[in-house]
Formats: C-alpha cells, structure tokens, sequence
C-alpha cells in the first residue's frame, strides 16, 4: 500500500509523559505505561502494510523509560525530530517531514489499534485526494490521514485537546476543500480511568495490558 505511516510520539520520560496518569500513579508508572503503548503501537504499524513508517518524536530518548526495547522497535523507522511552536505546529510539520505519498498519522495513545484496523483505514488513502479521521471518545481524534501534506495546514487554528477537537478539525479540513470519511471511533488513554477500558481492548500478550494490570491491580 503505498502509505506513509507517521507515528507522532512523546518520549516517556519519567515526570514529563502522561502527566494526568502520574497524578494518581506516580511518574515512574505513567512513564512505563507510556512507552509501553508507544512499543504496542509500533508493533501494530511495523505489522500493518505502510510502504514507508516514520516517527516523529519530541523529547529525550536516552532518558526515556524501556529505552532498550524502544530503541530496538525503532530501528526500523525513520525518525525525525518535532519541529515548531505549539502542538499544532508540530504536526504539520511532520506532515510536511514524512510527506511523498499519502501520509496517515496516529499517536501513541491507543494501543488497542491492530494491523488490520490500520490497513482497513489507511487503505481508503488509496482513493485520489481522500482524507480520514478517525474520532477519540473525548471528541478528539486518533487518526488522521492526508493525501498531501499542504492539507494539513487545516490544523493550525484547531484548538487542541479540547472536546470540539475532532470536530473543529474535519471543519477546518473541508474548508480547505478535503473529502473526509471518518474511521471507528476509539478511546485514546489519558486518564487512570481509561486504563481498564483500553487494556480490555487489547491482546492478551499486549505490553499496555501487562503495564496496566501491574500499576492498577484491580485491573487483573
């Protein structure tokens, strides 16, 4: 399939990732839990059938938590650096860093995706000048594929990591003339409290599923 993946990670320091999870379980859990989504996510994006995988990261990998593990899933990936002020900003130009086909960005929020759900989303990317989103539970979004990366200019006004997010985006996509097909709805992980709804959506062998059984026992 010829689709860039572009994974847009924070590296999991501890004390500086999943700051919300560290507020109820410690900056050492939050940061284990963090790159142990990242390292599923990677695995379900190394699987799935992108013809070229980039990651755009932010943050120091030396210090990260299982920093061996990360290092050696990243291999095989073209890593770049964030670049910009604001979040915003920093999307687009991974965009801009990872473009040349048809580009479909995730985070490393959702540790539940597949291969398979990958594929069935990134495919409609195949489509000449077709968009997708894919919509988060808290009105955010999980997915966003574009067939250039001019398009992804729409994001610099969205407000984000607000609950209109999604929906602000897919407007300000439109506007600039985007066909956009929307993709499943999933629960990203932001909170202690979407631990247990997201580990359940995950594979037995998952790492995010071992790492929330082991912070939050109810959970086993």
């Amino acid at each position: 399939m010829k689709v860039t993946a572009l994974v847009v990670a924070k590296s999991p320091v501890p004390g500086l990732a999943k700051t919300r999870l560290a507020a109820t379980l410690g900056t050492d859990a939050a940061a284990d839990i963090a790159a142990a989504a990242l390292l599923d996510t990677l695995d379900a994006v190394s699987a799935a059938n992108f013809d070229h995988r980039v990651v755009a990261i932010t943050g120091d990998l030396d210090k990260a938590s299982r920093r061996e593990e990360l290092e050696a899933a990243l291999a095989s990936y073209t890593v770049v650096r964030q670049r910009g002020d604001g979040f915003a900003e920093r999307l687009i130009h991974a965009h801009e860093d990872a473009s040349g086909t048809p580009v479909f960005q995730i985070g490393m929020d959702t540790p539940q995706i597949t291969a398979d759900l990958l594929d069935a989303s990134a495919m409609h990317l195949t489509e000449p000048e077709q968009s997708v989103l894919g919509l988060a539970e808290d009105g955010g979004w999980w997915a966003l594929g574009l067939p250039n990366a001019a398009l992804a200019q729409a994001l610099r006004d969205v407000p984000m990591s607000t609950p209109t997010t999604g929906a602000s985006t897919r407007t300000a996509l439109e506007n600039l003339g985007a066909r956009v097909r929307t993709l499943a709805v999933l629960r990203d992980v932001d909170h202690e409290s979407d631990l247990q709804y997201v580990a359940a959506e995950c594979a037995s062998g998952s790492r995010f599923r071992a790492a929330a059984e082991r912070y939050v026992p109810r959970l086993q």
